[in-house]
């Protein structure tokens, strides 16, 4: 039976979730339909890949009929150019059948083709704040008629900075409009701009971050360095068989870029990497490549983590620990999809454990901890962030010895102050304090004397 079918949708939209393949809503659909459906404001959290597109995109479209209007009535905001593109496509295979044009705008790009798509008019408007904004401040783009406003991965948003463009946004929008907000986490700043911005919003909390996923075997291994790291990556990656698509987490830029060209020596073409550093269309291609098997691995920072749709990963691979325990889990959240398996492994050094403790108390959880193979190298070599302080602290040439040879006392005459003249000295001498005609409690001592 498709469940579906309880939603009462139009025959348009019905046959094209039909078409999907798509028979049983997910919790968090089940529970966003009927709230966005009824005009109240809503803060969904949920963990990525629970299908909160579709969440929010059902009830829109249920009530979106066909207009000649020019300016958009359905803004979506999203953090990443990536995102924008997979809203746009997956929006449009859900209004396969309906007369609804949607277009997406981001940054990066030559923004006058966006001008002459947004002049052009659509219904539905996927976008980048900071691109939006662009626009919005140039006045090709109207916001007048947005009658429904959607913020997906906003705590991604504010970690990326665009919080000065998400309120100013806030502010051009009309007032009589609906807020939809769908997030991993809530944090403190989105708090704020709940606060400020939406009118008594329904929460929803499906599968709040720190509840571990049933369908992900965890494990973890202790591993003394980077370069070992990698030896052991090297190692497991080697089987090709059990690890058919792999997702490697890492912390920072530098380290993907270190980590993709060890890979590269003796993976290949096999490897992939995606960052912020990585052009727009090098990015777009290694996610295509990733999804359609050209690629085996792919490497990439956490900003990546959330609200990316990467199909059917066999194993995420945590190459270094998050600081931050959330950002396990929505790492780990980038496998086992679609109530299908998956399998997902942490690296830790020592410096790392108490990262390792975070999440494992975050998730009421202790990963299994498996031994590291003797046939993988134990490396001695260290990048410079692990190599220890060398302080010197008896160069003559130091910053001490320096300041202190070129420190001279001051003349005599360079010793002098202000005392503020002779005739002040003395009457201060006389009387103590300076004698004003309108200090009362010195006027009143005087009485008293």
């Amino acid at each position: 039976m498709n469940l579906f079918e309880n939603f009462n949708l139009n025959k348009p939209l019905h046959q094209a979730i039909d078409e999907l393949g798509f028979d049983t809503p997910t919790p968090i659909q089940v529970e966003s339909f009927p709230i966005i459906l009824s005009g109240k404001d809503v803060v969904g959290i949920a963990q990525t890949g629970t299908g909160k597109t579709l969440a929010y995109m059902l009830p829109i479209l249920q009530e979106l009929k066909f207009s000649k209007q020019v300016n958009p009535r359905v803004l979506i905001l999203v953090p990443t150019r990536e995102l924008v593109l997979q809203v746009v496509e997956r929006i449009e295979t859900f209004t396969k059948y309906m007369n609804i044009k949607t277009i997406g705008v981001f940054g990066g790009v030559n923004i006058n083709t966006q001008k002459q798509q947004v002049v052009e008019g659509t219904d539905i408007l996927v976008a980048t704040p900071g691109r939006l904004y662009d626009l919005t401040v140039s006045r090709v783009l109207q916001l007048k008629s947005v009658q429904k406003l959607v913020i997906d991965e906003v705590d991604v948003m504010l970690d990326l900075g665009f919080r000065f463009q998400l309120t100013n946004i806030f502010e051009l929008l009309p007032e009589r409009r609906q807020n939809i907000m769908y997030s991993a986490t809530m944090t403190e700043d989105i708090e704020v701009l709940i606060d400020d911005f939406f009118k008594s919003p329904v929460k929803i909390s499906i599968a709040v971050s720190g509840t571990p996923l049933e369908n992900i075997a965890q494990q973890c291994y202790h591993v003394q360095n980077f370069h070992t790291k990698v030896n052991l990556l090297k190692h497991l990656l080697d089987d090709r068989n059990e690890f058919n698509k792999v997702l490697i987490f890492v912390s920072d830029k530098k380290n993907a870029d270190r980590v993709f060209e060890a890979l590269e020596d003796q993976f290949g073409s096999e490897t992939c990497i995606i960052h912020s550093n990585k052009t727009q269309n090098y990015r777009i291609r290694s996610i295509q490549q990733f999804n359609k098997g050209e690629n085996r691995i792919i490497v990439a920072t956490d900003v990546m983590a959330r609200g990316l749709d990467l199909d059917k990963i066999s194993h995420v691979i945590n190459f270094d620990t998050p600081h931050f325990p959330e950002n396990y889990m929505h790492r780990i959240g980038r496998t086992g999809r679609a109530e299908q398996t998956g399998k997902s492994i942490l690296f830790y050094t020592d410096k790392e454990k108490a990262f390792k403790d975070s999440i494992e108390s975050l998730m009421s959880y202790e990963i299994p901890v498996v031994e590291f193979p003797s046939e993988v190298e134990i490396s001695t070599q260290l990048i410079p962030e692990e190599r220890p302080i060398i302080i010197e602290t008896h160069n003559r040439t130091s910053k001490t010895d320096t300041t202190a040879r070129g420190f001279h006392e001051k003349s005599d005459k360079n010793k002098q102050t202000n005392q503020g003249g002779s005739y002040r000295r003395e009457l201060a001498k006389k009387y103590k304090k300076p004698k004003t005609r309108g200090d009362k409690n010195f006027n009143k001592n005087l009485r008293k004397k």
